[in-house]
């Protein structure tokens, strides 16, 4: 009773309601419960602010430090002055509220968070400020990060730079990794000097790590622009020596980094020095990229001060002619632009020293001044080194020799050459080049003597002998195997020496063993001009000893032809004997010239018969490409000698080894000469044999070819079984198109399973119908594409009418064919006519023997 009565004197007390007197009893049975204190204030939240005020204010009295009512306490009372004036005094009593709450939340970072935010919102700068400072001093540094981001974002918005410059300072000793946004913020704020300061800082930290993803590369570039577009406002830093510094760190990127130097000279008013810096660059950047850049800028800034001084002189109203200083100027531009080809070439000769091709560009570049051209030649001599060299090192020397003499200094072009042959050159070439091209320079100047004494040095065997292609050995104890010195020397003797003299070269270029055939072949040339024709057969002996075949086909070739031409059919046995040393071992690639040219030998000098066995070994020696050609060879030479009637053999014998294209061709020859002979019937059995290998929808033109002859010559029976033959051959063709086609079907539907997996006698009727249509249609197109032929063929069927057949043989002999009417048209089953198919071929010679 008595807390019934307590209860309802605060509720009059307080103006609480009849509703709150559940809570109120839950709360004074249980005054330190948050869950009874936030039942009670969830239920007043629609309520009147100031009682839900005391609730939290009774609440907090009990319960000081709980969290969750200070924190729901705090944002409620935020929401009831959002929207106010900031000036009212409500605002006070609020931020009263969030002290009071951090002297039991201090370590709490949201309170703090809040509390600053709300301070922000009022535009109390100082006081925020230290709030901030005070959060980073109650809250552990791991909490810091959480303050950071608001107390920068404050300091940015104010509108005087120093508290921020001081606040980032402080923030970095924290994080240093954040360096880049400093430096972004002082750059928007103007201060370029510490910005630069930073910036090169963290340049040459190089533990630095850079948060938006940039490399120490382009944080140099970004400090060079910085630095050299300021000059007038970084102070604090050596810029020449900070961008040279860069200069022999990034030596690939050079060029931007000269630029960017040239340009803080240029932007300070000191252009001489930044000519300086251009000109520094041009001489000492190493690829085209550095150099184009360089030379743009360097360009671009003479125009610019061509076009200023033009300007300035427009201004004051003076003589553009009478100005020395513009006329300077312009001078200087043109003189830049014609030396560019040659800065370029500078560049590629920094690049690669060694490049042979370069050096020559930079002689032709000196053209009409002699003094730069042997400057340039010597520096190019002294600079490449012959191991290293790009491209053939020996050509400065003979450029630089040909120089002196096209200044007619022959004695210096001589000295040059001389010191060129001790230079060790990477290659024999090389060396031998520059023997041939002092011997040359010599005869151009026709002191023959010198150049056969200079040649006759290149080629003396030296003290130490050694390998041609053993590296290890300089090249001057290896030129004396060069071939291309002995061949200029053996033409010189040729032409200038002695044939004793001569002839030692040519021997001694096969003892050591570097002839080529057309030396030998020039050797022999040589000793038969000199009436020297055993000296010349035992020259082409010494070089077949030396090659083989291949090689060896052209000096056989000449050595036998030669032999044929000096001794005819004197040495008839010798030059079989020779023919036959050729033969063995000759690849059929090179077998028909020789053979031709024994057969010729054969035929002119020696005897028929032997002709005739040269001509059938040709047949079997040659390439298979070539039998066909060495048949109609072979026949035409034996139709000569002997008549056509000894070319029956041949005939059948290429017939039997020719491949079917070349072989239906000697039949059709065959048949037609036993035609002419008059052997009517040997000419028959030609075409009958020849049958076997003419598909009649292919070769149209042969069972053209033979319907002619029956013409001609035959009658109706023989029309008769040429006919039958045809349907025969084109049955068993026929045959094999569809045996093809049906493999070919049973391939493409294996992977379905309709016809492969099938047993031979399980195939189902659909099936076979498949398989006949594929072969219909093949046989359909095969058809189509087959030549037709001029002259409509007949076939004889077995509906063939008597009447038909009396036609046709009249058309063949008309005064002697009779048909009976009485005699009966046999026609023939599919097996008769396979099995007559089958005999054909037997007896298709048989009454050639016999006859």
């Amino acid at each position: 009773i008595i807390i019934i009565a307590l209860l309802s004197s605060f509720i009059i007390c307080f103006g609480l309601e009849d509703d709150d007197l559940p809570y109120e009893e839950e709360i004074i049975r249980n005054p330190y419960s948050v869950k009874c204190w936030m039942r009670y204030l969830e239920f007043k939240q629609n309520g009147p602010k100031a009682t839900l005020n005391m609730i939290y204010e009774r609440a907090l009295k009990e319960l000081p430090g709980s969290y969750k009512l200070w924190y729901n306490y705090l944002r409620e009372r935020r929401k009831q002055v959002k929207g106010k004036c900031i000036t009212e005094p409500t605002y006070e009593e609020v931020n009263n509220c969030h002290e009071r709450a951090l002297v039991f939340m201090h370590k709490m970072p949201r309170i703090w968070l809040d509390y600053c935010q709300f301070l922000v919102s009022q535009c109390k700068i100082t006081r925020s400020r230290r709030t901030l400072d005070r959060a980073l001093r109650a809250l552990p540094v791991t909490q810091h990060p959480r303050i950071w981001p608001l107390y920068l974002r404050f300091v940015r918005n104010l509108p005087l730079p120093e508290t921020a410059i001081r606040v980032y300072r402080r923030y970095l000793k924290l994080s240093p990794e954040n360096a880049e946004e400093y430096i972004d913020y002082l750059k928007s704020v103007g201060r370029l000097d510490e910005a630069a300061v930073r910036l090169a800082a963290v340049v040459n930290d190089e533990s630095f790590v850079s948060k938006e993803g940039k490399s120490n590369y382009q944080l140099w570039h970004e400090l060079c622009d910085l630095i050299s577009q300021n000059p007038d406002k970084v102070t604090s830093l050596n810029v020449g020596a900070i961008i040279r510094g860069g200069l022999t760190r990034f030596t690939d990127q050079l060029g931007k980094l000269w630029c960017s130097l040239a340009d803080y000279y240029i932007r300070s008013g000191h252009f001489e020095k930044a000519r300086d810096v251009y000109e520094e660059a041009i001489l000492t950047v190493v690829t085209v990229r550095d150099f184009t850049q360089v030379f743009d800028s360097y360009a671009q800034f003479e125009e610019s001060m061509i076009a200023a001084k033009m300007e300035t002189t427009a201004e004051m109203g003076q003589e553009e002619e009478d100005d020395i200083d513009l006329e300077l100027r312009l001078a200087r531009f043109e003189q830049l632009i014609a030396r560019r080809p040659l800065l370029l070439n500078s560049v590629l000769l920094r690049q690669n020293p060694h490049n042979v091709h370069e050096w020559h560009k930079r002689v032709k570049l000196y053209d009409g001044n002699p003094r730069q051209i042997i400057n340039t030649y010597t520096e190019a001599v002294q600079t490449v080194d012959s191991m290293k060299a790009t491209g053939k090192p020996h050509s400065l020397w003979v450029s630089f020799a040909k120089f002196y003499e096209e200044n007619d200094q022959l004695d210096d072009a001589r000295t040059i050459f001389e010191k060129a042959t001790k230079v060790n050159y990477k290659q024999v070439d090389d060396l031998a080049a520059v023997w041939c091209e002092y011997g040359e320079m010599e005869l151009r100047h026709e002191n023959y003597d010198q150049a056969l004494r200079i040649l006759r040095k290149a080629t003396a065997i030296p003290s130490k002998k050694a390998e041609y292609f053993d590296s290890s050995e300089p090249v001057q104890n290896r030129v004396y195997k060069s071939l291309k010195v002995w061949s200029m020397l053996a033409d010189l003797e040729e032409s200038l020496g002695t044939f004793q003299s001569t002839k030692a070269v040519y021997d001694r270029i096969i003892d050591l063993r570097i002839a080529t055939p057309q030396i030998i072949i020039n050797y022999a040339m040589f000793l038969e001009e000199h009436n020297y024709f055993e000296e010349s057969f035992k020259a082409y002996e010494r070089g077949i000893a030396l090659f083989k075949w291949p090689n060896v086909y052209d000096i056989w070739n000449t050595y036998l032809t030669k032999f044929i031409d000096r001794y005819g059919g004197k040495k008839l046995e010798r030059a079989r004997d020779l023919f036959e040393q050729a033969l063995d071992g000759c690849p059929a690639k090179f077998a028909k010239t020789i053979y031709l040219l024994y057969a010729k030998l054969e035929e002119e000098y020696g005897l028929a018969r032997h002709a005739m066995a040269v001509y059938e070994r040709a047949t079997q020696a040659v390439e298979t490409e070539e039998r066909h050609h060495m048949f109609n060879i072979y026949i035409k030479r034996a139709a000569e000698i002997y008549g056509v009637t000894y070319t029956r053999a041949i005939y059948q014998k290429a017939i039997e080894v020719l491949p079917d294209e070349h072989a239906r061709d000697m039949c059709l020859r065959f048949a037609d000469m036993e035609s002419k002979l008059g052997e009517i019937d040997r000419g028959r059995a030609i075409y009958s044999y020849c049958s076997q290998i003419c598909d009649p929808r292919v070769t149209a033109n042969f069972w053209q070819t033979w319907k002619e002859f029956e013409i001609r010559h035959g009658n109706e029976d023989t029309i008769r079984e040429m006919l039958r033959i045809k349907r025969s051959v084109q049955a068993t063709y026929n045959t094999q198109v569809n045996f093809m086609s049906s493999q070919m079907l049973k391939a493409t539907t294996s992977s379905t399973g309709t016809v492969s997996d099938l047993a031979p006698g399980q195939m189902g009727i659909d099936d076979m119908k498949m398989l006949e249509q594929k072969a219909k249609q093949l046989a359909a197109e095969a058809e189509q594409d087959k030549p037709k032929p001029k002259e409509k063929i007949l076939f004889v069927r077995s509906d063939t009418t008597r009447s038909e057949l009396a036609e046709l043989a009249k058309q063949a002999n008309p005064d002697e064919i009779n048909i009976d009417e009485d005699d009966e048209d046999e026609d023939q089953g599919p097996e008769e006519v396979q099995l007559e198919q089958k005999s054909v071929p037997t007896a298709v010679f048989g009454g050639l023997k016999d006859d």
